[in-house]
């Protein structure tokens, strides 16, 4: 009823963009971002764009994220240090920067989740699988709270865990792995879902038993290319489905 394969003991989903509505705001807060960074350099300089976002930042990690558009653009920083301010021109300074704008929203706006993919994780938690949420975000454990459904949760990667254990961030797989390990399966019996381009190449890079794209920007064939098993524009969708 699920849509998986019948091995499959686990889900792993990311939250921004698959469980939670809040990737356009991390989209948003990274446009605002990089704009404000760019014109300073170079009042004439192209604006970040959805395209620059789905590929060199969405799914990774801040400061990944930083160093790859900024790479695309033929710029780099000074690293800094966990301590830069905001107005920093350092990777952490701007990597904070972000944070900033991302945490006043999440503050003001609360957290919307999709209904679908709630309906999802209720289902699979009914069949008793096991669930994580493996996310690149410092803060998923405050937009998981906020959004409600933490009781739906068995455990949790994100930024901080990641951090913590030294693990690298998606497209390489070890945060998928991690909550494999978390779960106490193999990741052949894990289904990974993710939004992400990043996300999806880490899933299929770890060896996982399968991989659900969610196409939330018209991105299904890029999805695909990366490993996704099946593309799906929500995960209600897969209830009731055979794979």
């Amino acid at each position: 009823m699920l849509g998986l394969p019948e091995d499959i003991r686990a889900c792993l989903f990311d939250l921004d963009g698959v469980l939670t509505q809040t990737a356009k705001v991390h989209q948003a807060a990274w446009k605002r971002t990089f704009d404000e960074f760019l014109r300073n350099r170079d009042p004439g300089a192209a604006e970040f764009s959805l395209a620059d976002y789905n590929e060199f930042v969405d799914g990774k990690p801040r400061k990944d994220g930083v160093r790859d558009f900024l790479a695309s653009r033929g710029i780099t920083l000074d690293e800094g240090s966990d301590d830069d301010l905001a107005d920093a021109l350092t990777v952490a300074g701007v990597a904070t920067r972000k944070n900033e704008l991302i945490m006043a929203e999440l503050d003001e706006h609360g957290v919307q989740v999709y209904e679908g993919s709630m309906r999802y994780l209720r289902a699979a938690r009914d069949a008793g699988l096991a669930t994580a949420v493996v996310t690149a975000s410092a803060n998923g454990e405050h937009v998981v709270a906020v959004a409600g459904f933490a009781d739906l949760i068995d455990t949790r990667i994100d930024g901080v865990v990641a951090a913590a254990q030294g693990l690298r961030g998606k497209p390489a797989p070890d945060t998928f792995l991690a909550g494999a390990r978390a779960l106490g399966v193999e990741p052949a019996e894990c289904a990974v879902f993710e939004d992400a381009l990043s996300g999806v190449a880490a899933g299929r890079a770890g060896d996982f038993g399968y991989v659900v794209g969610v196409d939330r920007v018209g991105q299904a064939d890029g999805l695909r290319e990366r490993g996704a098993d099946v593309v799906v524009t929500d995960l209600d969708q897969l209830l009731g489905e055979t794979p």
